[in-house]
């Protein structure tokens, strides 16, 4: 791919790529819909989301300009050890297709990567798509409460039209209520705007009680405040009556945060992360040669012995081997070391954000090493972290000083 040093206008195509790039990241296994949706037809929507994507992407840039970056190399890198353990097929021909899809998913990024100059455009593009995903689950609850919030969930909000689970419809709630704040914090976006958004994404993440996404969202909102603290006075007025407003909930509504953090379950249950840690603990004692720590088992569904892992290093390393660890370690690492030597702006502040969002959510959810909402997220931080182009002059200037010859001066029409 040829490096791009032109600076190029937006096209609305790009903005379609990005919404068909989540719309293949939304995935098909969730809750019963009230119109029941075969999950080959959830697949073959999303899988073909996902080749529109490329195809557009292709049409919009065929002469193959991008922008190389760290991260973009260490994520073409992941699909060795994808390929090399998918090919096996201990995980079924499923894990191929898995390849297929990871490798369109990165060629479209590539493709998308001459239109990332450090600024918001695809925060807005991310920000409309994920609200649109999420006020399905809205239109749902309006139209059968029932099925949006059954006991099969514990009463927490599902998606009734599309297929979401709980932790999806939260986790797209929290990361649209950050980057929003920081947009209004910076007045990238005005008041109205930004209530209009965020109001109702708050009442959809308290719905369906996401520990994850909640604390997530409150650090990196944190982090991303702080970087802007000493460059903005809204920021730091923000900051303080944060401050205030935490400080009495948790003294005023202790009871009611208590127990909505705790979903009804023991405070042992809790503690053990929902039984996730019987299946971390089976995972990594289970027998594997040297190639499978390596190289893992190849690109699966994120479960083991038919349970979710529900963590984004286990499941790289069951499914990429230490390898594909190590790559995913690095990006997240490039990542946060750029963010860190950028100087304070609003773009630094909103990929802050995504990082430590996908950093907190990472120990608890899956998806880091394969097509997902989080490499979404981290390829987003990767748009914001890229330095503006800069125009390559045609032709050196001349010099004022130079004296023009009489033969090569403009005659003088009157």
């Amino acid at each position: 791919m040829v490096q791009d040093l032109m600076p190029a206008r937006t096209p609305r195509t790009v903005g379609v790529v990005w919404a068909l790039l989540g719309l293949n990241t939304l995935g098909s296994a969730g809750a019963k819909t009230i119109i029941p949706l075969p999950r080959s037809l959830i697949q073959l929507v999303t899988m073909g989301a996902l080749v529109t994507a490329f195809a557009l992407a292709l049409a919009v840039n065929l002469r193959l300009r991008g922008r190389a970056s760290a991260f973009l190399l260490l994520l073409t890198f992941l699909l060795v050890p994808s390929i090399l353990s998918s090919i096996h097929l201990e995980a079924g021909l499923g894990a191929l297709f898995r390849c297929f899809r990871l490798s369109l998913f990165v060629g479209t990024l590539w493709l998308l990567s001459r239109w990332w100059n450090g600024d918001t455009t695809f925060v807005r593009y991310h920000i409309r798509f994920y609200f649109v995903a999420i006020g399905t689950a809205a239109a749902g609850l309006a139209i059968s409460p029932g099925a949006a919030m059954p006991e099969l969930y514990g009463g927490r909000l599902v998606g009734a039209l599309w297929p979401l689970t709980p932790p999806q419809i939260g986790q797209y709630a929290a990361v649209i209520i950050g980057l929003t704040t920081l947009l209004l914090l910076g007045r990238q976006t005005d008041g109205r705007t930004a209530a209009i958004i965020i109001v109702p994404s708050f009442v959809l993440l308290a719905l369906t009680h996401t520990r994850t996404a909640t604390v997530g969202m409150l650090v990196g909102l944190v982090v991303a405040i702080l970087s802007l603290v000493l460059n903005s006075a809204a920021a730091r007025r923000f900051f303080a009556w944060s401050v205030v407003v935490v400080t009495v909930a948790a003294v005023g509504f202790a009871g009611a945060v208590q127990a909505w953090f705790l979903r009804g379950q023991s405070k042992e249950y809790f503690t053990s992360l929902t039984g996730r840690a019987k299946v971390w603990d089976a995972l990594l004692a289970a027998d594997r040669s040297t190639t499978e720590q390596l190289f893992g088992t190849g690109l699966g569904d994120k479960s083991f012995n038919g349970l979710p892992i529900d963590n984004s290093w286990l499941a790289v390393y069951n499914e990429q081997g230490l390898t594909g660890v190590g790559l995913v370690a690095s990006m997240l690492l490039v990542l946060l070391a750029v963010a860190l030597l950028r100087p304070p702006s609003l773009s630094r502040a909103c990929a802050l954000f995504l990082i430590t969002y996908v950093v907190m959510s990472s120990y608890t959810e899956a998806g880091l090493g394969d097509a997902s909402p989080y490499l979404l997220h981290l390829s987003l931080a990767a748009s914001l972290l890229a330095s503006p182009a800069q125009t390559t002059p045609l032709s050196t200037p001349a010099d004022p000083r130079r004296r023009v010859p009489r033969w090569a001066r403009t005659s003088e029409v009157t």
